[in-house]
């Protein structure tokens, strides 16, 4: 924390400007050793959140042009002292300047060290560092509106005013305790029930909204299944609406699995082009196939695309679908801008036998080649989604797997109190559950916690953020 750190933060590449952001107590004396404007003025003499012209130099050398921002200690993303240098956004200048400031006594910073030392001095709480993660990684308005809500601190503030209510009953009760000789009367004995069941429901409805906000954050995995030759690739160019795969009369053309995220009605969704299943004596399409069929197998939804110029179901085809065990299947029969000639009813059929091992969520003719069909086909999806567990809703939603957990065990400590209360157990043991209750609220928003969490959290973090 004494370091000051240095990082590139914006990503590589040719683009009109590039940002490299320093944070510390040194930051300005480091910029001060590098920049320079064309009257002479240096970084120390500009005014706080102000933006300056000017040149970065490594001693008589021009570095590039640049303009640079000075934001001082404590109304800044770190809560330090913060630089930053806006340069032209090629590689070569930016690792140039970089160099520089490295030079002249920062430290690369590692990833997610800006974010973890806002949350260290208390300018955000660790689901506010989290959700600054999410934006970035945000596929869909939709999802982003949600991180945003809350990067502002809105679960935040609602976990506040929970952990607020149960300190308020935790001092009822060691109050209490200090006081052996006062017993709890049994209006208070149940106001303080009523209150921690209240408590316990809001934790439960609100963990009960994580399905919803995992999809929106996460995304829905989609698996594109079915034998060589029936335009699974095709079908992923479709909905891409872009040549992403390449498409060949010759069966087994795709030998790998092929992963993009595409927009679903504000649900972001990860669609897997998977190679023609089938039994393969060519070693790479024999690993494709392999990869297709664990793509199944950790899907949550799986389009069977069939051929629709064949008059039946082959034994390839019988063979997908029995890969698909308990799994959610949309069926496709494609080529529709050709003759059609396989029937929904044996196709439904095939995959309603026997119906428990899948659950089937219809079928959609369209034409991958043409888009005859493919909205359609976004609909489906989009319909079943909703049955998996997706249903758009106003408030505070969960999206987060630690938040969940955390919230779980909250509503099982709040279990173990209401438990003692009822069963007249030592207020004391009453007490320990309560304060559990509480360590476990404190988890989330950063109160308490392990380094370990820390760790893991900012581990996922781009450097420079």
């Amino acid at each position: 924390m004494d370091d000051t750190i240095a990082a590139i933060s914006t990503p590589l590449g040719e683009g009109g400007i590039g940002i490299i952001r320093l944070s510390g107590k040194e930051a300005v004396s480091i910029a001060n050793r590098m920049f320079v404007t064309p009257t002479g003025k240096t970084a120390a003499r500009l005014a706080s959140h102000s933006i300056t012209y000017g040149y970065i130099k490594d001693g008589q050398d021009i570095l590039d042009e640049v303009l640079l921002s000075v934001m001082l200690a404590p109304n800044s993303f770190t809560k330090e002292d913060v630089v930053e240098i806006n340069c032209h956004g090629g590689l070569i200048p930016l690792r140039r300047v970089l160099d520089a400031a490295i030079k002249n006594g920062a430290r690369l910073a590692s990833p997610g060290e800006f974010t973890l030392r806002a949350f260290l001095n208390g300018r955000i709480d660790l689901t506010q560092a989290e959700a600054v993660c999410d934006i970035i990684q945000a596929r869909t308005q939709e999802s982003a509106a949600v991180a945003l809500q809350q990067l502002s601190g809105g679960l935040s503030q609602r976990l506040s005013a929970i952990s607020q209510e149960l300190i308020g009953i935790c001092a009822h009760v060691e109050a209490y305790i200090d006081f052996p000789e006062e017993d709890i009367e049994l209006s208070t004995h149940d106001d303080i029930l009523n209150q921690l069941q209240t408590l316990q429901d809001t934790l439960k409805t609100l963990s009960g909204t994580y399905d919803r906000g995992r999809f929106l954050r996460e995304g829905l995995s989609i698996a594109i299944a079915g034998k060589p030759n029936v335009g699974k690739s095709s079908l992923l160019n479709s909905l891409m609406e872009r040549d992403r795969a390449i498409v060949t009369p010759t069966p087994g053309t795709t030998r790998d699995t092929i992963e993009e995220y595409i927009n679903v009605k504000g649900i972001p969704v990860r669609i897997i082009d998977t190679a023609g299943i089938r039994t393969a004596d060519d070693l790479a399409e024999s690993v494709g196939v392999n990869r297709s069929i664990m793509a199944i197998e950790a899907a949550n939804i799986v389009l069977i695309v069939f051929d629709g110029t064949q008059h039946s179901l082959t034994h390839e085809d019988t063979s997908v679908i029995n890969r698909t065990t308990n799994k959610t299947v949309i069926a496709i029969i494609n080529k529709a801008d050709q003759k059609v000639l396989l029937s929904d009813k044996d196709v439904k059929d095939a995959l309603l036998h026997p119906l428990k091992e899948r659950v089937y969520a219809g079928t959609v003719t369209l034409s991958a080649k043409t888009g005859q069909g493919i909205e359609d086909l976004k609909q489906a999806i989009f319909d079943c989604t909703m049955k998996v567990g997706f249903e758009p809703k106003e408030g505070i939603l969960i999206t987060n797997l630690r938040h969940k957990t955390a919230i779980d065990n909250t509503v099982s400590a709040l279990t173990q109190a209401i438990n003692c209360l009822k069963d007249s157990a030592p207020l004391e043991i009453t007490a320990l559950e309560l304060t559990t209750a509480l360590n476990y609220l404190g988890e989330i928003t950063g109160t308490v916690t392990a380094n370990d969490i820390l760790n893991k959290i900012f581990e996922d973090f781009c450097i420079g953020k």
